[in-house]
């Protein structure tokens, strides 16, 4: 139709028609197509179909981004505990839902840290508070408790609009670096915390990568060298790799309860500053995946060791609550560091981490954590603050989530006694299964296990026979990586080789989490026993 009067149908009926439409603010219908195309059958001539062929075979040109031309930093970067044996596992879950037939009938996925995913519990207190702050129409109800209302409303206070839907300042929410800063001084022993040394973070992993990209610098022999324990935590070789920096290896003793030497760490310093710049040391305490609390004799080293070779410390905490071990405790970098004078603590440049996905909360999907940093240059700091600004800010369920963490309820308070119940419950069934793995896995032909002191993992050492470490090379893969698809194959249970973590040639381990319920546990592994025992028969 091309307006009022006018209509290709010549018809007057249907001018009036357009013409009331269009008064009526509507837009008149054009001409009908044929049925055909319509109902997308139209038949193409021979000439349009060429044309449409030439038309694809341009659009099939060579891509521009390839493995080829892609950044190699991001393509060195590795990642065991998501590698390609969780792939693996995921595929098998695909072909069990099929009803393809396996020896088992459920994949565990035993390779990840991931509480709740292994049937934990959350925290009442800590959802009710987030629960609170992401709909403040349940302030008025008697459903939740007057501590965790509390809580919400100073939380959303210093929230924009008073929502948890908006922005926060890049380095976190006041109120919330206020309470972290309160928690370190409170667990330190009324070791000062100042709210401006604290930046809330997206988990500790944010932190950690944040740190790093400021500490990353030179080229060439001067290029920085960042030193991390062996084993380590993927996120640290896989950070490394990405910022293009040097990775230096120190190794934990696996003989003496995967202590912390010294002497290693000289070793490994003296042997790097020939090819590269050392000025990151790394520290994981309790550890991951290796389950070690250090002493404090330990860390006084340590930090002693830091200050006379100018290296920068990055202590993760993370499983600071996870201390199981009789004779065993948790101290922080920070407050030894403060212990040992003011010519260590005014000079020590520490930044340290927490987080809400391990110790007893198991909130990993919130994406909460904080980082701690002190004697940084106060021009640092600003380049710091401006770094965290290019991704706004962290998630704020996640900062409303981390405040639980520091600020839980108190004696006195109403949420308490079913807090500490929760808490201690959570803390002394991991305390359990910490031992009974550890027992476990040491009754079985050709594997060790060391004492899982704390954290929320075992690292056994395996035995594999030579034959098996042939066939492992035949199919491209470490002796170690085999062993774990093997297991995956034939009980449907996922590990991590230890290759992913590093470890001393010729040794051979994997990293399996103590998570899942006491009698799934126990099942899981006798699993493994009976297929450690199998496979040693068939390959001896």
């Amino acid at each position: 139709c091309k307006g009022p009067g006018v209509c290709r149908s010549g018809r007057k009926n249907m001018a009036l028609r357009c013409a009331a439409s269009l008064a009526a603010g509507r837009q008149p219908r054009g001409p009908r197509l044929p049925r055909a195309a319509r109902e997308g059958t139209v038949r193409w001539s021979s000439a349009a179909k060429a044309s449409a062929v030439k038309i694809k075979e341009k659009a099939s040109r060579e891509k521009i981004l390839t493995l080829e031309s892609m950044n190699p930093q991001v393509k060195a970067v590795e990642y065991a505990v998501r590698g390609p044996i969780l792939l693996k596992a995921g595929e098998i879950e695909k072909e069990l839902r099929k009803g393809i037939k396996k020896p088992f009938t459920e994949v565990i996925k035993a390779n990840i840290g991931d509480a709740h995913a292994m049937g934990q519990r959350p925290i009442t207190f800590l959802r009710q508070v987030v629960a609170l702050c992401t709909y403040p129409n349940l302030l008025d109800s008697p459903s939740f408790p007057e501590d965790a209302k509390k809580r919400a409303r100073r939380i959303l206070q210093d929230c924009g609009g008073n929502s948890l839907g908006s922005y926060s300042a890049s380095q976190g929410i006041n109120c919330i670096r206020e309470d972290v800063a309160s928690y370190i001084e409170r667990r330190d022993g009324g070791v000062p915390a100042d709210p401006d040394n604290i930046y809330l973070t997206t988990g500790a992993s944010d932190g950690i990568t944040t740190i790093l990209k400021i500490l990353v610098s030179g080229g060439g022999k001067s290029r920085t060298g960042v030193m991390i324990p062996i084993p380590q935590y993927p996120l640290y070789s896989a950070a490394i790799s990405e910022l293009d920096a040097i990775q230096v290896n120190y190794y934990l003793d696996e003989e003496n309860c995967w202590a912390l030497d010294v002497n290693e760490l000289r070793r490994s310093l003296n042997e790097a500053r020939a090819y590269c710049n050392p000025k990151v040391l790394c520290i994981i305490n309790p550890g991951n995946p290796t389950g070690q609390v250090q002493s404090r004799k330990c860390i006084e080293d340590v930090i002693h060791f830091a200050w006379e070779d100018k290296l920068f410390l990055l202590a993760d905490e993370v499983y600071q609550d996870n201390v199981y071990s009789e004779g065993c405790q948790f101290h922080s970098f920070k407050k030894i560091l403060y212990e040992m004078g003011p010519e260590y603590y005014n000079n020590v440049e520490l930044a340290s981490f927490h987080s809400t996905s391990k110790g007893y909360m198991g909130e990993c999907g919130y994406r909460g954590g904080y980082m701690e940093v002190i004697n940084l240059h106060p021009e640092i700091k600003g380049q710091l603050v401006k770094l965290l600004s290019v991704r706004i800010c962290p998630p704020v369920s996640g900062q409303a989530a981390m405040d639980i963490v520091v600020n839980p309820p108190i004696p006195g308070e109403e949420s308490y006694s079913q807090f500490i119940k929760e808490k201690e419950s959570v803390l002394n069934n991991l305390a359990k299964k910490a031992k009974l793995t550890e027992d476990m896995f040491n009754k079985v032909p050709g594997i060790h296990c060391n004492p899982l002191q704390g954290a929320m993992y075992a690292f056994p050492r395996i035995f594999i026979p030579s034959k098996a470490i042939e066939e492992a090379k035949a199919h491209k893969m470490a002796p170690d990586m085999f062993y774990c698809m093997k297991l995956l194959e034939e009980t449907g249970i996922c590990v991590v080789p230890g290759s992913g973590f590093g470890q001393r040639e010729g040794s051979y381990h994997f990293r399996m989490t103590i998570l899942p319920p006491v009698d799934k546990l126990k099942n899981l592994l006798e699993k493994v026993r009976d297929f450690h025992i199998k496979f040693l028969e068939k390959y001896a």
